[in-house]
């Protein structure tokens, strides 16, 4: 085994592994070690299916006898929502890095737990918020901090696409559970909003939502204030056409991104134009942001250096998340303290 590659394991065959597990096995300083699955057989299917060409790769029936595996060094957790914070915490407790699926936790306090853990623990643990990756995301903040658009004022997220059959499944369980809509996709819309913001914390948040019969919201629209009139909306639905859109309105001007949350097969087009420099267009070429995900992860327990994305950041997206969910249950304004 290469010293110079991080020793993965992964912690599930949850359908997100068609995307991560080639990511690991592709990505330049990551070795895939393991696998493991609580279901009969998915484990050897998954890595038959995603890693075919991957030899000696370790099965286990059980999250535990992975975790005790000291040959591994980070785990990837791509369990059900509602399991993310406690199998994380488990991990860091066996002395693993950990890159969380995205949501990291149900509720902020886990979040913290975590940070808590990870620290006394020394191990690195990120969100896995695969999209800040891509070159698109780059180039859209190099755009905001060279000031073309002026001071952001404005952000609209719309993120949708039709439930498919396949994943019914995510909308057939309570929010309490971590079913519905916002902690799959409303997670993404939220995050890429505050995103535009910076270091600038939300202050309220005022949310609407339709759920099903399984007390899972499906559709969902709101506004974020950041305060001195600077504000976020936010829209995503599983009963929407196919939507993936990111605009930001400035002082001066403003960008549009049509494919925020592309699929790495995709070319991204963004979309900017100012007072004085008019209208400009460019297309960003495909990529593999799940492996410059991976790529930049190992490279921060190697080297160690911290995370893009940290636990407070992940905290700051949990706390707004639950305050959109409580002003879509009681009908009026959440505010953040």
């Amino acid at each position: 085994m290469s010293s110079t590659k991080l020793r993965w394991g992964i912690l599930g065959a949850a359908r997100i592994n068609q995307q991560l597990m080639p990511a690991i096995v592709s990505a330049n300083n990551s070795e895939l070690i393991a696998i493991a699955s609580r279901r009969p057989n998915a484990a050897e299917e998954t890595l038959k299916k995603y890693a075919p060409h991957v030899t000696n790769v370790r099965i286990y029936k059980a999250p535990e006898e992975l975790l005790a595996d000291n040959d591994i060094q980070a785990v990837y957790i791509p369990l059900a929502t509602e399991e993310h914070a406690e199998w994380t915490l488990r991990a860091i407790a066996a002395g693993k890095h950990v890159l969380c699926e995205k949501p990291m936790a149900l509720h902020a306090a886990d979040i913290e737990a975590i940070a808590t853990a990870s620290k006394e623990k020394n191990v690195k643990v990120m969100e896995g918020f695969m999209y800040r990756f891509h070159p698109q995301f780059q180039r859209i903040q190099e755009i905001i901090k060279s000031g073309i658009i002026g001071e952001v004022r404005s952000v609209r997220t719309h993120f949708a696409y039709p439930m498919q059959p396949a994943r019914l499944y995510r909308i057939e369980r309570p929010i309490s559970q971590g079913g519905g809509a916002m902690w799959d996709i409303g997670c993404y819309a939220i995050h890429a909003a505050r995103s535009a913001f910076g270091d600038i914390k939300a202050q309220s948040v005022t949310a609407l939502a339709h759920s099903n019969e399984h007390n899972a919201d499906i559709s969902s629209s709101g506004i974020i204030a950041f305060g001195d009139g600077r504000y976020a909306q936010f829209n995503f639905s599983f009963q929407h056409a196919r939507r993936a859109e990111f605009e930001i309105i400035g002082t001066t001007g403003g960008l549009k991104c049509e494919n925020v949350w592309a699929k790495q097969e995709d070319s991204a087009q963004i979309s900017y134009w100012s007072n004085k420099e008019g209208e400009q267009s460019e297309t960003i070429k495909a990529t593999n942001h799940f492996q410059l995900e991976v790529e930049h992860f190992s490279d921060c327990v190697l080297n160690n250096t911290s995370p893009a994305l940290s636990l407070t950041d992940a905290k700051e997206n949990c706390l707004v998340i639950n305050a959109a969910l409580d002003s879509a249950k009681s009908g009026k304004v959440a505010h953040l303290k």
